[in-house]
């Protein structure tokens, strides 16, 4: 499991969890300005030229879909592509690998206030008692608090510690 604990800069903080990446994704999209494959999607150039019915031999899909095509020639058409709009330029295709989680994070975290992510269920057993900048500050044990109702929410943490 994913555990996204958020403070924001007024209100209670929150925290909550996702199953795994596909999870996360779908949670964040769903209160998200942009769409669910601007956050991040990965897709080979054969595969874009697809969801228009079309294929690197298609009559004038190079006049069609030049920047599509374009990365299909230079990069050859079945090369994964990642797009990520927190993360890199907006609306583009790059070469780079961008992991899920991290496109979702940025997403997170432009929404504003203090976000803590735990890539699993150990790492966020263990936060609940580490010393952290947010959870030590002025008010931030509500976020600790936050974190420790979600784990015993889910039974990874008895409710009687």
């Amino acid at each position: 499991m994913i555990y996204v604990v958020h403070q924001p800069e007024a209100g209670e903080a929150k925290a909550w969890f996702a199953f795994n990446a596909d999870d996360l994704l779908r949670k964040v999209a769903a209160d998200d300005a942009l769409p669910e494959h601007a956050i991040w999607d990965r897709a080979s150039p054969r595969e874009l030229l697809a969801l228009f019915d079309a294929t690197p031999e298609t009559p004038g899909v190079a006049e069609r879909f030049p920047g599509i095509c374009t990365l299909g020639a230079e990069d050859g058409w079945d090369r994964p592509r990642y797009r990520a709009d927190y993360v890199q330029d907006a609306g583009s295709y790059g070469a780079a690998p961008v992991r899920l989680e991290d496109a979702c994070y940025a997403a997170l975290r432009a929404r504003g206030g203090q976000w803590k992510f735990y890539d699993n269920e150990p790492h966020a057993l263990a936060a609940v008692d580490l010393p952290d900048p947010l959870y030590d500050a002025p008010g931030g044990w509500r976020a600790r608090h936050a974190l420790r109702q979600q784990l015993i929410a889910v039974e990874a943490l008895a409710d009687d510690l």
